[in-house]
């Protein structure tokens, strides 16, 4: 009669205990919810920082020319009235320079 009776009770108490742990709201699921909300606030900060950083430019290009002038010259290739532009290109690693250095000497020079 005891033993059967504190069987009883153990069945009962796993029963009552089973919808706390893997049931609709149970621990897991609080603790797998916990966890998307942690990252969900993550993502939310950066996308936060990201807007900011959106928000200032808007507001610079609303207000100051700089800003305009700026996406002007180096988006659109630009230039002032009375400005001369100049593009400096770089040789490739393995070209040689030419100039008059590089260049061969005409016949009858140094004579």
């Amino acid at each position: 009669m005891n033993r059967s009776l504190v069987l009883v009770f153990a069945g009962l108490l796993v029963l009552l205990q089973y919808p706390l742990w893997f049931g609709k709201g149970g621990w897991l699921r609080a603790w797998d919810l916990d966890r998307q909300v942690e990252a969900q606030q993550k993502s939310n900060d950066g996308l936060k920082r990201r807007n900011a950083g959106l928000e200032a430019e808007v507001k610079d290009l609303k207000n100051g020319l700089e800003a305009i002038e700026e996406r002007a010259r180096f988006e659109l290739g630009m230039v002032k009235d009375n400005e001369v532009f100049f593009q400096i290109l770089e040789a490739p690693s393995g070209a040689q320079a030419v100039g008059p250095s590089a260049a061969p000497a005409p016949k009858g020079a140094g004579k």
